[in-house]
């Protein structure tokens, strides 16, 4: 599939699959997301989003996730991760409208943060996260109260990674801990060891139950805190007990949530060892999102803005193969066009969720703002604001953010 991706310098041997359109079930194994990739977008829609966009004016601040397609990027006022994009949108009072082309709890995220002046609108309600989907409130209270039958929940200090819903952030907050992103995590995780057990830090005897994504928080207990895979266990909330034994409860340092991104979880360890055996000198540059024997694999660790800095920093010549969600890859693959730039699997998937925020979702939602009907507003619980606000601005309280 070199023309989907024509600005990639991909090995010879390992063409790019679009999932449902070619098979390698070694790769796929078992996945499948079939479908055509979505044509380019309609010039009238363009001219369309254009219009309403500057009918809008400063009256609306539109806000572009990395992973996002280009045609909803070229409406964006800024691009970045979930945390940036929320912080830019508190930082823009004098816009009524917020317009977030992300994903539901980033849009959650935003409209906490923001003042009550201000509305969140969401171009498409189906834009989910599926990992922050895995960890249902209902579910994490009933983990908590295993946690408190077991004896261990007053040791406990729960920290959620920003992809999360706002009810868990809440819930993170009614318990005293703190929000992370994958770029502070091991920030977070060292502050949230200083709070529970008898004597401080990682060496002391404190629990930490990280949601929702299990690799971010095995990859950060492991590679940055020097915790081993020993000190870790997975809560699986559709097991009784979360399949876990009393002891294993009382040994872990880390219980993490069964919970996992499906695009970046796609990524395996053959995958870094196919892709150095055909692009020699390649540096492997991953998500910590990735799973552990993946992160283990590669060269290079990091979050999103992460990702981008390195190669930018890059070696003109030099060759990576990124794993990440492929619309990013590709928008950074364009923007260096002196490095060779690879992505990790050959069988491609696009994240789903987020891609659901496409020009006619948008170009709908501008227009509707322009003619003053509002739609798809995000609006947070009251309660639940409030102690997801506790645990965002206690992220905020720790050091180097």
């Amino acid at each position: 599939m070199s023309t989907l991706l024509e600005n990639f310098s991909e090995p010879a041997a390992s063409p790019l699959l679009l999932l449902g359109q070619g098979r390698d079930l070694r790769s796929e194994r078992g996945v499948e997301c079939p479908g055509d990739l979505p044509a380019p977008s309609d010039p009238d829609l363009v001219e369309r989003a254009r219009v309403a966009r500057a009918a809008l004016g400063e009256n609306a601040f539109v806000l572009g996730h990395h992973y996002q397609r280009d045609e909803v990027i070229e409406f964006a006022d800024v691009m970045g991760d979930s945390f940036k994009l929320a912080r830019e949108a508190a930082a823009r009072p004098e816009a009524e409208y917020i317009v977030f082309c992300g994903v539901h709890f980033m849009a959650e995220s935003a409209d906490i943060l923001t003042s009550d002046a201000q509305q969140v609108v969401l171009p498409d309600l189906a834009a989910g996260c599926s990992m922050a989907d895995m960890a249902e409130i209902g579910q994490v209270e009933e983990a908590w109260a295993v946690l408190q039958d077991l004896g261990v929940a007053g040791d406990t200090i729960p920290v959620t990674y920003m992809n999360s819903t706002a009810a868990i952030k809440a819930f993170t907050g009614r318990h005293g801990g703190t929000v992370c992103t994958s770029s502070n995590a091991e920030v977070a995780l060292r502050w949230a060891f200083d709070q529970v057990g008898t004597s401080k830090g990682v060496d002391g005897n404190g629990k930490v139950l990280f949601l929702p994504d299990q690799h971010l928080g095995r990859n950060t207990a492991v590679q940055k805190l020097g915790l081993s895979l020993d000190d870790c266990v997975v809560f699986d909330p559709r097991k009784p007990d979360g399949g876990l034994t009393r002891q294993q409860v009382a040994d872990a340092r880390v219980i993490l949530w069964r919970g996992h991104c499906s695009v970046h979880g796609r990524f395996s360890a053959q995958n870094v060892a196919d892709i150095r055996a055909q692009v020699p000198d390649v540096n492997v540059l991953v998500h910590p999102e990735c799973k552990h024997e993946v992160v283990t694999a590669a060269d290079y660790v990091g979050s999103t803005e992460y990702i981008i800095k390195m190669l930018a920093a890059a070696e003109p010549g030099s060759s990576w193969a990124v794993g990440t969600e492929l619309n990013l890859v590709r928008r950074v693959a364009r923007a260096h066009p002196d490095l060779q730039v690879h992505y990790l699997d050959k069988t491609v998937c696009f994240c789903s969720t987020m891609n659901r925020i496409d020009l006619p979702h948008l170009v709908w939602a501008l227009e509707s703002l322009a003619a003053g009907r509002m739609v798809n507003r995000i609006v947070v619980d009251a309660d639940d604001a409030h102690w997801a606000r506790v645990a965002l601005d206690q992220m905020l309280a720790l050091p180097g953010i």
